[in-house]
């Protein structure tokens, strides 16, 4: 994989952005106006269905695409994880705590602590 000498944003505060203009997007509620607002006017069951949709993209991109479809499919899967969780009222800070309290844990005592 070939990294540039381009100093990338922080992933943290891109998400916490995009995560509030999700929020302003669903309490203006114009879903004629704006493709979040029409997402969450459609409901979890529609969102859920356009994640898993857009996750199958990603995995494909990084079976046989390049790059730039890579980062594509994985910001539309991001964005769309987002609008998920403002459609449930989970925040982003609820995600980062439990990926903290992961933190240090292989992945299958972790996976195996969730089997209890």
């Amino acid at each position: 994989m070939s990294r540039s000498n381009i100093t990338e944003p922080d992933l943290g505060q891109v998400l916490e952005a995009l995560a509030a203009t999700i929020s302003v997007r669903a309490d203006a509620g114009d879903a004629g106006a704006s493709y979040t607002a029409s997402l969450l006017a459609k409901g979890p069951n529609k969102i859920a269905k356009k994640l898993i949709e857009e996750a199958g993209e990603l995995g494909l991109a990084l079976a046989g695409e390049g790059d730039a479809d890579v980062t594509g499919e994985a910001a539309d899967l991001l964005y769309h994880m987002l609008v998920g969780l403002e459609a449930r009222g989970i925040s982003l800070g609820a995600v980062a705590q439990v990926l903290a309290e992961r933190e240090g844990l292989s992945g299958l005592e972790e996976k195996a602590s969730r089997s209890e």
